[in-house]
């Protein structure tokens, strides 16, 4: 396949042999998130956005696997790295409680884990210095919470409302999006919530998403010592997404983030910074937080990094041996390498700068197209959403793209999310705009 000429060809979507490994598959595996009927064939031609199904057709992916293949589909740099390491069996070790080596440290013969956490340190905050590897990005934060629940002693937590950390247990009494991911499931006590800000341009004075009400904000009322009702010095932790991912793709305004950084410091909270969808050079900058005026005590990691993560400093981390384990976390060598050079990869080829470019062509094309029935756009660098009017038109809309060949995920209630490779070119933008467009007149 030539990324140069390639171009979505569509027949039929889904056709018999994807409908037939749908069934295949659906026979055996529990009930998920389905969001299509698109079955990729991983033998077939695919480079960058471009994938081919198992029937046939060619569609260009802006979904990214929900952020979890930041490099596309066979990204040269990252397969002509990875084609040089022999296989070996296991390629998978008991993560943290293992080594491995291949080499002199310093000059490896492949990254393995000490290698992804070395650049995972490079790429945080100076004060970062230690990372904790698991399997998942919800592991990610549920290490995140435990280790400030061991700094602080504290029993309360704080999140906001749009919120979705992940799936476990632990991660899902912080949720605050769709109510069927915590239906009668058991949640961690001492939990409150306050509104996430909805309008990056707001101000105090403008605010309407209830986080600022009269002359303070709903966070500052509920931790005020005299008069709230959550005591701070008992706070353990306040989590947020610096850019909420399932909740709609919300970006907060600096006003709304200044309050957060103002509160923590003034009650000494340790604040999370969820960048599983948003981290890895998605915005435009390593981490969303790095844009806005807010210095994370914990970072949390996955997707993009192949692996989950749980960086902080290690004043935050246990210093107990066997407080923290995980038998197989993130102990796969493979994926480890692959979020090693992930990382290479996108600083070598100024990924990053090319997110910024990209993210403002695509606000600028869907602005210009005037699509039908599209009420906001929204996003930073290539983390980007389509808003409309109603849920069943957003259904509408992202099923008449897939046949047209454009994939795309639902977020919030009724918006479309777009998650194109961070190397994306501009015709590919195009590209995508136009099929969205088409999309929008077809069923508006």
């Amino acid at each position: 396949m030539n990324r140069e000429t390639a171009a979505p060809a569509v027949e039929e979507l889904p056709g018999p042999r994807a409908t037939e490994r749908v069934e295949h598959h659906s026979s055996f595996a529990a009930p998920s998130t389905y969001v299509y009927e698109f079955v990729w064939d991983v033998t077939a031609p695919a480079i960058g956005p471009f994938c081919t199904d198992a029937d046939g057709n060619v569609l260009l992916d802006f979904t990214g696997h929900v952020g979890a293949a930041p490099l596309g589909y066979n990204n040269p740099e990252l397969l002509d790295r990875m084609e040089t390491f022999d296989m070996v069996d296991p390629v998978k070790i008991a993560g943290q409680d293992f080594y491995s080596t291949a080499g002199d440290p310093s000059d490896p013969d492949f990254p393995g884990p000490a290698e992804l956490m070395e650049r995972l340190v490079e790429i945080t905050p100076d004060r970062m210095d230690t990372v904790f590897l698991s399997n998942s990005g919800a592991e990610a934060v549920e290490n995140g919470l435990k280790i400030c629940y061991d700094h602080t002693a504290g029993k309360y937590g704080i999140t906001f409302e749009g919120a979705f950390h992940g799936r476990t247990l632990g991660t899902l009494s912080l949720n605050r999006s769709k109510e069927v991911y915590r239906r009668r499931f058991p949640e961690l006590d001492a939990i409150h919530d306050a509104p996430f800000c909805r309008d990056s341009g707001c101000s105090p004075a403008t605010c309407e998403c209830g986080f600022f009400a009269g002359d303070t904000s709903q966070l500052r009322r509920i931790l005020n010592p005299e008069t709230g009702h959550v005591n701070p010095d008992e706070v353990a932790y306040i989590i947020l997404e610096p850019i909420q991912g399932e909740g709609g793709y919300h970006v907060p305004s600096a006003a709304f983030m200044q309050e957060v950084a103002d509160l923590c410091a003034q009650h000494d909270i340790l604040l999370i910074a969820d960048e599983i969808q948003s981290g890895l050079g998605r915005t435009g900058e390593f981490w969303a937080s790095d844009g806005f005026p807010i210095e994370p005590d914990v970072i949390c990691a996955a997707k993009g990094a192949r692996v989950g993560a749980t960086i902080s400093s290690e004043d935050v981390f246990p210093g107990e041996k066997s407080r923290l384990s995980s038998t197989w976390g993130a102990g796969d060598l493979v994926d480890s390498m692959q979020g090693a050079l992930t990382i290479d990869v996108i600083r070598e080829q100024n990924l990053m700068d090319n997110a910024t470019e990209r993210g403002a062509q695509a606000k600028d094309a869907l602005a210009e197209a005037d699509i039908p029935n599209l009420i906001d756009i929204r996003g930073r660098g290539l983390m980007l959403a389509v808003e409309f009017d109603t849920k069943a038109q957003r259904d509408d809309v992202q099923e008449a793209a897939m046949k047209r060949g454009l994939l795309t995920l639902g977020c919030g209630h009724k918006t479309l999310r777009l998650l194109p490779p961070l190397d994306v070119r501009e015709r590919e933008i195009r590209m995508a705009v136009d099929l969205l467009a088409e999309a929008a007149e077809s069923v508006a």
